[in-house]
């Protein structure tokens, strides 16, 4: 018998494995994945002329710009296209949501508009090298919110779109959420007691050469602690009169968040930005602030602005504690106060998200991947999709491949784009055909 050709066995090999894929799905499912690999340029370039649109929080202008790009999309799908303006009391730019009046299992799909990246970063165009994009929210998650718009013109492509339930909701402050989050989430809230699922479209996670699911993560709130001392000369420092002044304060009080507060199991705390000195003037809107002091003058005031995640709300209220009393055991002529800010809540891995996890680990599968298991909730941070969890089964991280995210070094693997519109198009294809 004549050896095979290691070229033909690759052959062989490659046209086994598409027979077996493709039995694995159906003619709509196929047909989907064909036009998704026919058309994964055209969302590459709708990346990019998102990601060229600078969108930090706090620009508005931009935000509303990316809204309005995307707009133009689901307007040419007929999908129902409103934008939510925020009061100006909140101070932020506003949300973009898209809806399809149809039949059967309700669907809201979560992206963002906003970025880190404010508009004086010097962090703010697209550029590809080959197959990785790099650029500011290229994966946090401008990507993703591409993802969904593709992902819904493949579903059309099969007649699926004009039948199916669906609310798009993209927030324009998620990297910082206007206050009070009861009016800067409302609709976000109220579009997940109306769905029966919610997707998340933050970029996908892959390590150890398995994918993962996201079906819980942490909270994430703020703290803000003032500090004071007695200002006077700083040779008199640490005497009866003058005292430890409030730098050293400060020290203490972080020192002692880091030795009595730390080391439960998904709890972490973060101090952001401290300022110190005589005066202190710090927004903490813009994260931003200016200080005057003087070497040989005891400083009087710091501000300390920080962060913090848990698992449950029981996790934050025991830490919420330990740094309450950490704060109040003060060192000589100085006192400090804390205040903590509610952000985004935790959300709980329920049966129905884990349900969700399998019906993805499945296709995950049938496109020639391993199957998805559940992501620890440490390795990712938190997200609006928290605010819906309570309401819906709900799972995220349904964007594509990315790394770097809120760094200069954000990038994008742009072999995973047309993976993450696949795996998006047929789970919500799947889901509405369930009974």
């Amino acid at each position: 018998m004549k050896r095979q050709s290691r070229a033909s066995m690759v052959v062989v090999a490659t046209l086994l494995l598409a027979g077996a894929v493709q039995a694995d799905f159906n003619a709509d499912e196929q047909r989907m994945i064909e036009w998704i690999d026919a058309h994964v340029e055209e969302a590459i370039d709708l990346v990019a002329e998102t990601v060229n649109i600078g969108s930090g929080t706090m620009n508005h202008d931009g935000v509303r710009e990316v809204g309005r790009v995307m707009r133009r999309e689901f307007d040419e799908l007929g999908l129902d296209t409103e934008w939510i303006d925020m009061p100006p009391e909140v101070n932020r730019a506003g949300h973009l949501f898209a809806r399809n009046d149809g039949r059967g299992k309700k669907f809201l799909l979560i992206g963002h508009l906003d970025t880190v990246f404010e508009a004086d970063d010097a962090f703010q165009s697209f550029a590809r090298e080959g197959d990785i994009a790099r650029g500011p929210g290229v994966e946090d998650m401008k990507g993703g919110n591409v993802v969904i718009v593709y992902a819904l013109k493949a579903l059309d492509e099969v007649g699926m779109l004009e039948n199916l339930a669906i609310v798009v909701a993209y927030t324009g402050d998620e990297e910082k959420s206007g206050q009070p989050l009861s009016v800067s989430r409302k609709h976000l809230i109220d579009a997940g007691q109306w769905a029966d699922v919610a997707l998340g479209f933050e970029s996908a996670i892959t390590y150890d050469d398995t994918d993962w699911a996201t079906i819980t993560r942490r909270s994430s709130s703020s703290w803000m602690l003032e500090v004071t001392g007695r200002q006077a000369h700083s040779s008199g420092i640490f005497s009866e009169d003058a005292g430890a002044g409030a730098i050293f304060e400060a020290a203490r009080i972080l020192q002692g968040f880091y030795d009595e507060v730390r080391g439960e199991e998904h709890l972490t705390f973060n101090a952001g930005t401290i300022s110190g000195g005589t005066d202190v003037d710090y927004d903490a809107q813009q994260n931003r602030g200016q200080t005057f002091g003087k070497t040989n003058v005891i400083p009087r005031r710091v501000v300390v602005h920080g962060g913090i995640r848990t698992i449950s709300d029981e996790q934050l209220q025991r830490a919420r504690d330990k740094m309450r009393a950490v704060v109040s055991r003060n060192l000589p002529h100085t006192s400090a106060t804390i205040e903590f800010e509610d952000r985004y809540p935790s959300m709980s891995p329920t049966d129905g998200n884990r349900r969700l996890q399998a019906a993805l680990s499945t296709i995950n599968e049938a496109l020639g991947r391993g199957p998805m298991l559940a992501l620890d909730p440490s390795k990712r941070g938190a997200a609006d999709i928290s605010f819906v969890a309570p309401f819906a089964d709900s799972m995220a991280g349904l964007g594509p491949l990315g790394e770097g995210g809120h760094t200069p070094n954000e990038s994008l693997d742009l072999t995973s784009m047309s993976l993450a519109i696949k795996r998006a198009a047929i789970l919500i294809y799947r889901l509405s055909n369930e009974h």
